[in-house]
């Protein structure tokens, strides 16, 4: 994840207030209650993690997509194909949260009867951070395992043409500690929404995050977002790209790299494609064993050596559960994304007092 610099406009919102207000804008697109609500408690979520490249800075993009590009706001996930355990949904051009959200409950349900389960989505459109999937899996006392497609941001290695998305993906297990091991992160250095975060605080980037339009290294982040990002590990990064793209894709006839949009033109709605996948620890190994050897792992990272200047080192998800927990009371966004939260919600005729103040 990215430790965002402060910046000079940035605001502490309440993260009840904030939920609140983004569930009646998603509600005023055409959404149900139900389906308003787990959308903004995804975002908020997200942000409470530190992840605010996938938190409600999306919310006037997904406005967008509901009342402007075609995505269906009162879309209904259905299950095309049940198998043992292999399992197809179809998201009607929903959003993404909502069919992947069912995807996962599937699966955990799935695996809760043979032990693992694979779900395969199409016909979806964005679908936040993964780590919202896994962790309900982790949650469960089981392995979570989710990835997705994404408009493609990255040229293959040595290349100029955008053609691989950076596609990330999830893996979180529990652990006894009540700190699960959460790994989360796409193939490209960086997201095309944490370049987005810079610009708005109008800081330069980290050098190796991406290129510009002509493929040279940029730390602009306004150059970077209209150049390619770079994949992580060179070749290795766009070949796992491509990988966790065609999982998503492949196995539910979803739309695979260019094929779901591009960043001139935006994306292609009603197209995407994610897998979500549960492994029952109780059918392989004792789970409070299993829970407590996790734990044991992350001891080993937290008592290894440490290179001078270095006060602490980090095992995958610790750093968002930390923000996590400090975010209780208040979360740190940049002043323009609430104020862009509140032009959406004035749009629609929601009441947005409660965030206009902060």
């Amino acid at each position: 994840m990215a430790i965002y610099p402060r910046g000079a406009g940035d605001r502490v919102v309440d993260p009840g207030a904030l939920e609140a207000v983004v569930t009646a804008i998603f509600a005023g697109c055409g959404m149900s209650d139900a389906d308003a609500s787990l959308l903004a408690g995804s975002l908020v979520a997200s942000d409470r993690r530190g992840i605010l490249s996938h938190g409600v800075m999306r919310v006037p993009d997904y406005v967008k997509k509901m009342t402007k590009d075609g995505v269906d706001p009162r879309g209904v996930p259905t299950v095309v194909s049940d198998r043992g355990a292999a399992i197809v949904i179809d998201g009607h051009n929903s959003m993404g949260q909502i069919g992947g959200t069912m995807a996962m409950r599937r699966v955990i349900e799935r695996a809760g009867e043979i032990g693992v389960a694979f779900a395969a989505v199409r016909g979806s459109n964005h679908c936040g951070a993964m780590d919202w999937y896994t962790l309900m899996a982790a949650e469960a006392d089981m392995i979570g395992i989710a990835g997705t497609n994404a408009i493609p941001t990255m040229a293959p290695w040595g290349g100029t043409d955008r053609i691989v998305g950076i596609n990330p993906l999830s893996i979180a297990m529990p652990a006894a500690s009540g700190k699960p091991f959460v790994l989360d992160f796409a193939f490209g250095a960086t997201a095309h929404g944490k370049i987005r975060i810079y610009h708005q605080k109008d800081s330069p980037i980290p050098e190796g995050w991406a290129f510009d339009a002509e493929g040279n290294p940029t730390t602009d982040a306004g150059a970077a977002l209209n150049g390619i990002i770079q994949p992580i590990g060179q070749h290795k990064g766009v070949g796992l790209g491509m990988a966790v793209g065609m999982l998503s894709s492949l196995l539910s006839g979803a739309g695979y790299g260019t094929e779901s949009g591009n960043m001139e033109d935006g994306a292609v709605v009603g197209v995407d494609g994610h897998f979500f996948m549960a492994i029952n620890v109780a059918f392989f190994e004792d789970v409070a064993r299993f829970k407590t050897r996790t734990d044991d792992v992350i001891a080993q990272v937290h008592t290894s050596g440490r290179r001078d200047g270095v006060e602490r080192l980090y095992v995958p998800g610790e750093i968002e559960s930390d923000l996590e927990a400090a975010s209780r009371d208040g979360i740190v966004l940049p002043g323009t994304a609430i104020d862009d939260i509140v032009a959406a919600g004035k749009a629609l005729g929601v009441n947005v007092t409660a965030l206009a103040g902060q």
